[in-house]
């Protein structure tokens, strides 16, 4: 079923991706359930792509119940490659304002209760995580963010994953900060592992609403005001995702994603039953018959 090359996760606020040309909806049905919602298959900047709001429409999915795999698996039955994930995040340093863009490349996870990974249930693998974003991809993403105005953005940093859908406690937030963290947000992590798993690049584009509950000004956050940020943001999403998307035709995809499952998969051959290779046959069917 190869329809999209390049995948777009639509977070808070980015609900559809304006500009998408002969558009259609695909649903589809995954061995881990259905998606967030039905993905939106369409041209932007003459590309092929498969756009998907993780919160489904009308946002009406918590962080804690976004089916995850169903979400990364069904990009890659669609044969995406790369995915653009657009999350809203709250800012853990003063330099990064609201409005600001951040491309991290590391992740912390403090979610509790999420399966992070499509292998278990009689077949083990243990990809690499160390670098958990593509560094061809924030590549792309910063040169791209170089030509709009704007928004300031900042490649690098450290994404921590917090379960919520409560925000942080001052404590916790004065904790992070002392880790060294520099954005929290309650999404990115799950995305980034599976994706490594079914060898797709994946790279976050954070979009600072507010600082967390540690900043003197915090008090003064209101609602209305997170939500008009919501709305710039994602404008800002959207010209930088177009921009991205435009040099990825023009990028041939060399790093080392696309074979993370190489050396990974540690069960031996005979030992894995059919209905875990017929459950996993889209990522693991290159390497087991």
């Amino acid at each position: 079923m190869a329809e999209a090359t390049i995948g777009i996760i639509g977070g808070s606020g980015l609900y559809k991706m304006v500009g998408l040309e002969d558009v259609k909806e695909v649903a589809i049905n995954t061995p881990f359930g259905k998606p967030s919602d039905s993905f939106v298959i369409g041209h932007l900047e003459g590309q092929r792509v498969a756009f998907l709001p993780r919160h489904g429409r009308g946002h009406r999915i918590m962080p804690g119940e976004i089916p995850f795999r169903a979400n990364i698996y069904g990009m890659k039955m669609l044969g995406v490659e790369r995915i653009l994930s657009a999350s809203a995040v709250g800012s853990l340093r003063e330099e990064h304002k609201p409005l600001d863009i951040v491309i991290p490349d590391q992740f912390i996870d403090r979610t509790r209760n999420r399966v992070s990974t499509f292998f278990g249930d009689g077949i083990v693998a243990h990809v690499a995580f160390g670098d958990p974003v593509c560094t061809e991809l924030c590549d792309v993403i910063e040169r791209s963010g170089k030509t709009l105005d704007g928004f300031e953005m900042h490649r690098g940093g450290t994404y921590v994953c917090m379960e919520g859908p409560a925000f942080s406690t001052k404590a916790e937030s004065h904790l992070y900060r002392s880790w060294g963290a520099d954005i929290i947000g309650m999404t990115n992590l799950q995305e980034a592992k599976l994706a490594r798993e079914a060898e797709i690049c994946y790279a976050t584009i954070a979009l600072v609403t507010d600082y967390d509950c540690w900043h003197e000004s915090h008090d003064s956050v209101t609602v209305e005001m997170v939500i008009e940020n919501l709305g710039k943001n994602s404008e800002n999403a959207r010209r930088l995702i177009r921009e991205s998307v435009k040099v990825l035709a023009q990028e041939e995809r060399t790093c080392g994603c696309g074979n993370a499952l190489r050396y990974a998969i540690i069960t031996q051959p005979e030992e894995i039953s059919d209905a875990a290779k017929q459950r996993l046959s889209e990522i693991v069917g290159k390497y087991i018959e």
